[in-house]
């Protein structure tokens, strides 16, 4: 590891921060150092700090602290995520013997200079504590490997020597901060101090001293132990081949993840999933002592609210084999959901306390072959638990191979997990009624799509938006503006490309829980006049692409094993066709029939398919409806109107005189989607009302 110090980009930290003061602009600068290195943190991991002077109300000079806040991440942080407190009341609460949790928190907000600031770090005490300008604290993946073994101490003084401070384990807050200074005291000519299983802190009166100590003493510690490893492949591992990509398994996984909610109107909590692979992670998966390391507990305690404890491994996959290894997957993961529920009853009876129990689904799987799954809520979620996982894997690899793996007790593990201030970092607002639940949209790029599309990302879902349009594509997706929506360039009217399209929302969601068939294409013309490839076209699109999203749709939703749904986006033309409209009527109907056949056939699997049969939906000016830009003219001309006044003849001729938008449409997919009724098989008329469509 090198210092990636630059005098200039220094310089420029000063001048882009000046309004904030030199001292100040160079802890951000060297935060973000720190920051962006994935060895050194990940998402929210690690410290700074920086003691300065200020001036209060009265121009009287006092010492304040500015910490890292408990929500910024080092990478991007800003002056205004380094919050500052008073240092003297602070420093005055070390007299104390002990201080809980609630008093610690509600002493450092009472600190703050700006009572409105974000609330400090909880490791705030151990910066304050220590005498220096400038503190970083990380959980540096090198330090980890050593200090994550039974014989820590020693490897930290034979590698280090006098250089830092050894501190055992203490779950952090107030008596680690009272431990470490108190230890640093007897030793004040130190670099840093060396937490157990927790990371290292360094210290300097500059900004650019403590960060290349820091930088100096994992080096260090990297140097070593890459020495040790020369020569030797990762744990040994027997290569395992697997002969399933994995996006094929990813919805098997996801379907083994999701947990019954005992609600037949919300039959299970999903989860979004993520994929990871290197040599490393296969390597590590098919290891003899995987089995023991992934029983192991997280390399530092922080990461237990991301990742759980130990990590769900499935050993010898039969990958030949779909409908047994779902079988395999499902047995997994219940028996982790009854380890970890032994593992909470075990330890709030023998701490005699009152806890509720989170959750008890593993967020990490291990499959030798394929790599890492991993889930969350959220993408976000997901990909923070991959991030540390790739992580954690390596270091215990490293670990186990210079000595042995042992992270710290199951009781400091439960307090961690269930300590009230490390839950406060995940920040959870009210989920939507889709959290979790990945959606699949056909025609995505036209004016009904990104309506759906709109609605259900609103709802909390993850959205692959399908069209064979890849220019309206990328348009709706910078409107939608959502990191929760991917899009896929794909032809319905081909079964490739269908297939592509739902293998792609597999990699890159885990899977899909509800379908919208939403792709269409209009012509005009009477039936005496009308060319047969005119007609098949429309067929092609309207109904045999319906079919090919429904076929595979009902593959994938069978093989996830949680149910789902099906909305197909049908018209009032199935009840009321129209004069020289016939291509477009007879297709929809078709489309209409096969979704009532697939609701019939996806019963007994729990999936439910219904329709939703709208009129006169012309989009917006930003995306306008394709269907109507091409059969609009001559719907208009053959009522003797200009293009431009049917929206207004479709509004008036309805019984409720409303325009029908978009959004209307995707308020009646969610109806269905969030299971408000028990139904299926139905047409839910989206059209202001039109006597002659009602639905008979």
């Amino acid at each position: 590891m090198q210092s990636r110090w630059s005098d200039l980009e220094a310089q420029e930290f000063q001048s882009r921060y000046s309004n904030h003061g030199e001292d100040l602009a160079l802890r951000v600068y060297t935060s973000r150092l720190i920051g962006a290195d994935p060895d050194l943190v990940l998402h929210g991991g690690g410290n700074t700090s920086l003691k300065s002077r200020t001036r209060d109300l009265f121009g009287e000079e006092i010492e304040v602290l500015h910490i890292k806040d408990s929500g910024s991440n080092l990478a991007s942080i800003e002056p205004e995520g380094l919050p500052a407190v008073r240092l003297q009341p602070l420093r005055r609460l070390r007299d104390l013997d002990a201080l809980d949790d609630e008093t610690m928190v509600a002493e450092q907000r009472r600190a703050r200079l700006d009572p409105s600031a974000p609330n400090p770090s909880v490791e705030t005490f151990l910066h304050a504590f220590l005498p220096h300008r400038y503190v970083d604290h990380s959980h540096a993946d090198a330090i980890l490997a050593l200090t994550n073994q039974p014989d820590a101490e020693a490897r930290v003084r034979g590698l280090f020597g006098d250089r830092v401070v050894f501190v055992p384990y203490v779950m952090p807050g107030f008596e680690l901060a009272r431990r470490a200074a108190e230890l640093f005291e007897k030793s004040p000519e130190v670099e840093g101090l060396v937490l157990e299983k927790h990371g290292l802190c360094t210290f300097g009166d500059d900004a650019r001293t403590s960060y290349e100590r820091h930088i100096g003493l994992v080096d260090e510690a990297e140097s070593s132990i890459q020495k040790q490893l020369e020569d030797r492949r990762l744990l040994d591992a027997r290569p395992v081949m697997a002969i399933r990509d994995p996006e094929e398994v990813a919805p098997l996984v996801r379907g083994a993840l999701a947990e019954p909610t005992g609600n037949p109107d919300n039959p299970f909590h999903r989860w979004i999933v993520e994929h990871r692979s290197s040599d490393a992670i296969l390597e590590f998966a098919a290891a003899e002592a995987a089995t023991r390391l992934t029983a192991t507990v997280p390399i530092t305690p922080d990461h237990v609210i991301r990742t759980k404890g130990p990590y769900a491994l499935l050993t010898d996959p039969p990958y030949g084999n779909l409908e047994a290894l779902g079988d395999r997957l499902r047995a997994t993961v219940e028996a982790y959901r009854a380890a970890y529920r032994e593992y909470f009853d075990r330890n709030v009876r023998e701490k005699g306390i009152t806890r509720t129990s989170l959750d008890p689904t593993p967020r990490v799987v291990l499959l030798p072959g394929l790599g890492i799954f991993t889930c969350g809520p959220t993408r976000r979620d997901a990909q923070i638990a991959a991030d540390l996982a790739e992580h954690t894997v390596r270091v215990k690899a490293w670990a186990e191979m210079i000595g042995r793996y042992e992270g710290i007790s199951e009781g400091d593990l439960f307090d961690m997990e269930y300590w009230s201030l490390e839950q406060a970092k995940l920040g959870r607002r009210a989920p939507g009624p889709l959290e979790g639940q990945v959606a699949l949209v056909t025609g995505g790029a036209g004016a009904i799509g990104e309506g759906v599309a709109r609605t259900l990302l609103s709802a909390g879902a993850h959205v692959v938006l399908v069209d064979v349009d890849g220019k309206r594509l990328d348009a709706v997706h910078e409107r939608l503006e959502s990191s929760a929506c991917e899009l896929v360039e794909a032809d319905v009217t081909d079964e490739r490309d269908t297939h592509y399209a739902f293998r792609e929302a597999s990699r890159l969601f885990g899977g899909v829980d509800v379908v919208v068939a939403a792709a269409g294409v209009a012509e005009v013309g009477e039936l005496s006049e009308l060319e047969p490839e005119v007609f098949e076209r429309t067929l092609r699109v309207n109904t045999t692409g319906t079919f090919l999203t429904l076929r595979d749709a009902l593959r994938l939703l069978k093989l996830q094993g949680t149910g789902g749904h099906i909305v197909i986006v049908s018209s009032k033309n199935v009840f009321a066709p129209g004069r020289a409209f016939g291509a477009y009527s007879a297709s929809k109907a078709g489309a209409h029939q096969v979704g009532r056949i697939a609701a019939i056939e996806g019963a007994p699997l729990g999936i439910r398919v219904n329709m939703v049969n709208v009129d006169g939906v012309f989009g917006s000016a930003e995306n306008p409806s394709g269907l109507w830009e091409n059969v609009g003219p001559q719907r208009a001309a053959s009522r003797g109107l200009a293009p431009e006044e049917l929206p207004e003849f479709y509004r008036e001729r309805n019984l409720l005189r409303a325009r029908v938008t978009p959004e209307h449409v995707g308020n009646a997919v969610l109806f269905f989607v969030t299971q408000q009724t028990p139904t299926t098989g139905a047409a839910l008329p989206v059209d202001g009302g039109l006597p002659e469509a009602f639905p008979r």
